[in-house]
């Protein structure tokens, strides 16, 4: 590994939706050490709804468990338009449901990433880098909008988490094309190790 770069994120627009503040002001201090600046939050479906009148956020965050509208309904009604919102926003899923049913529900309502609870700033960091070096491309279905969901076999959620994490911009690495931003991440779905790579610009 020749040194180390880690990708811009202060440029950002993030919506955070979670039903507990506690969660909502971690994620805010993770992401805040990361440089994300404007960061918006919201304590359920609803009260986003209301957020995306007053923003354009080009990440949301968002609880599962809420009500009265939990997250996937949640993202349904984004991906289908109903929000003054890009419907193509990316959608990282946070919840400490990881079991097949669960996933695949959170898949289904067109998310692009799962992040499970309790969440760390690795794990945050590598969805995000999941989204903006590796995207999907969407795909329109009689009832489906949303990534393409090319990840069929669904297994039981697993991040191994050998001990707490503490943000390090060691943990990325740049490959030898100089403009190549490389990240070790874990496959949402399979746990698996995978390696994110893309431009930066």
């Amino acid at each position: 590994m020749q040194g180390f770069r880690e990708l811009d994120l202060s440029k950002l627009s993030i919506l955070i939706v979670d039903d507990q503040p506690l969660m909502r002001k971690i994620l805010c201090n993770v992401l805040g050490e990361f440089g994300v600046r404007d960061i918006a939050e919201a304590a359920n479906g609803i009260d986003a709804a209301d957020k995306l009148k007053q923003m354009s956020p080009d990440v949301i965050f968002t609880d599962n468990m809420m009500r009265p509208m939990g997250g996937a309904e949640f993202v349904r009604r984004v991906r289908f338009g109903e929000y003054d919102v890009d419907p193509c926003v990316a959608v990282v899923m946070v919840s400490a449901e990881t079991g097949y049913t669960a996933i695949t529900k959170a898949r289904d309502a067109g998310i692009n990433e799962f992040l499970a609870k309790p969440v760390s700033a690795k794990f945050v960091y590598d969805r995000l880098a999941a989204i903006i070096c590796r995207p999907r491309p969407f795909v329109r279905a009689d009832s489906y909008f949303g990534p393409e969901r090319r990840r069929r076999k669904l297994e039981p959620f697993f991040e191994r988490r050998q001990r707490p994490f503490e943000y390090n911009p060691k943990n990325r690495f740049r490959g030898e094309r100089e403009r190549t931003q490389v990240t070790v991440g874990t496959d949402w779905l399979t746990g698996r190790q995978k390696v994110y790579e893309g431009l930066v610009a």
